[in-house]
């Protein structure tokens, strides 16, 4: 009789046990819920935007809330709960880092759309000089200015894809793309004995 009654009282617990681990969990579950919405639209605010200039940094937001997802799925709100609050906050480190870079870009742009069309336009004119000429310096091969007018064509077309790119707001694309015309611009002046600016010059 003890020993059922031990039983009884052994099963008792557990179920009430059960009762009090199920309430916590279904109290934890609203605000995990709400953790998890929060950090999702703090990753929707920025990633449209900060996907432009640190897409690494967005892609590892979005693994993450992922991850989030299948713990709230599983039902481990608590975790949801804390990592959920401090996705919310990296989500906004990434649109400071996001905006760093785009200060950056934007100032290595405005240089280049400075600098180097008057490049490309002093290579043009010692072409058209050259081109005119019976004769090439003695420093300066067949070979070689061949090279520099099909680079100085190349450069051209590739700054008006580099303007393209910026007009659309492609700001890293149309940097990446000035600075293919920089290095063949530098390399189409020391070839024909232009001075190159040294604010050009390859650090």
């Amino acid at each position: 009789m003890k020993r059922k009654m031990f039983t009884l009282v052994s099963i008792l617990s557990v179920l009430v046990i059960t009762a009090i681990m199920l309430t916590a969990c279904a109290r934890d579950k609203a605000p995990a819920e709400q953790a998890l919405k929060a950090a999702e639209e703090a990753i929707n605010a920025i990633k449209v935007e900060a996907v432009k200039y640190v897409p690494d940094q967005v892609n590892s937001l979005e693994s993450t809330l992922s991850g989030l997802k299948d713990k709230f799925a599983k039902g481990d709100y608590k975790a949801v709960i804390t990592e959920a609050k401090a996705l919310a906050d990296q989500a906004n480190q990434v649109a400071a880092a996001a905006t760093a870079k785009k200060d950056e870009l934007t100032k290595t742009w405005t240089e280049m759309s400075q600098g180097l069309p008057k490049m490309v336009e002093a290579i043009q004119s010692r072409v058209n000089i050259l081109s005119k000429s019976k004769k090439l310096p003695s420093n300066l091969t067949a070979e070689k200015f061949e090279q520099v007018k099909t680079d100085l064509e190349a450069a051209k077309t590739e700054w008006t894809q580099a303007l393209e790119s910026y007009q659309t707001g492609m700001l890293a694309d149309s940097v990446a793309k000035a600075d293919s015309v920089k290095m063949k611009a530098i390399e189409a002046m020391e070839i024909l004995g232009l001075p190159v600016p040294a604010a050009t010059q390859p650090q």
